[in-house]
């Protein structure tokens, strides 16, 4: 495996408990690359993409983003998750503030940019993301969509140099999520490097360079979309699209 990688999981390994949730996972990209992790729930996608910026803390393995291990104990986890946006599945926005002080908070109170800085930076990403006609709007004015393209536009405002996104349009209603998807394929047509775990299999094998298949915790099976979705080399790996694609 190359080291020159910009991001490379080896051999992560993790537990809850007395329960092994991750066993052995390894996979790398390169800048600009989208990797989409696929699987049933709880096959350990989720926990894989917490480990990528310390939220959950791997107990055997390791990371490398950018050449550096992110997983040594000596990592400021607050300078990697600068680096490293995350846009999950339950938007997590503060509610008293509106759209344009969600996005602008992280870049005033983190990287220290002044508060019309702030705000102006807010204003391009929600703007890149369709909604500059909501920069005054409160979270409960909002659709989903509109709460997780927020979201999107506050991991954007740090300027990260990867993405994480956790199930984004899980907790949406189906006619929002073409929205949200929208955004993501701008993200991938800008060259954002982007990790994702999603169960929308027609995103995933449009946008993806690799699909990594999880299931109990192990790697069954990866590579490009087209091998995977068309040309499967695990039986176990072919029962779960086709009940997807059941499902669809």
């Amino acid at each position: 495996m190359s080291n020159d990688r910009f991001l490379r999981a080896v051999d992560v390994s993790k537990w809850y408990g007395d329960e092994q949730v991750l066993h052995d996972v390894s996979f790398e990209m390169d800048r600009g690359d989208v990797s989409v992790l696929i699987g049933p729930s709880g096959s350990g996608k989720s926990t894989m993409l917490r480990c990528v910026n310390r939220l959950a803390e791997v107990q055997e393995g390791r990371i490398y983003l950018d050449g550096e291990e992110i997983t040594a104990p000596d990592v400021d986890v607050d300078d990697l998750r600068r680096e490293v946006g995350m846009v999950f599945q339950d938007f997590n926005l503060f509610a008293h503030l509106s759209a344009l002080e969600n996005v602008a908070l992280g870049p005033q109170r983190v990287l220290g940019l002044s508060k019309e800085a702030a705000r102006s930076r807010a204003r391009e990403q929600l703007d890149r993301v369709g909604l500059a006609d909501q920069t005054e709007s409160y979270p409960a004015e909002l659709s989903g969509g509109q709460k997780q393209r927020v979201g999107i536009a506050r991991a954007l405002a740090m300027e990260p140099k990867l993405m994480l996104f956790d199930e984004p349009t899980s907790a949406l209603d189906p006619e929002l999520i073409g929205e949200v998807l929208a955004v993501m394929h701008d993200l991938v047509e800008d060259g954002m490097t982007m990790l994702v775990v999603t169960h929308e299999m027609s995103f995933a094998r449009a946008v993806a360079d690799e699909i990594v298949f999880l299931d109990g915790g192990h790697v069954v099976e990866r590579g490009p979309p087209e091998q995977l979705f068309d040309r499967p080399e695990q039986e176990r790996t072919g029962r779960f699209l086709e009940r997807i694609a059941g499902h669809d």
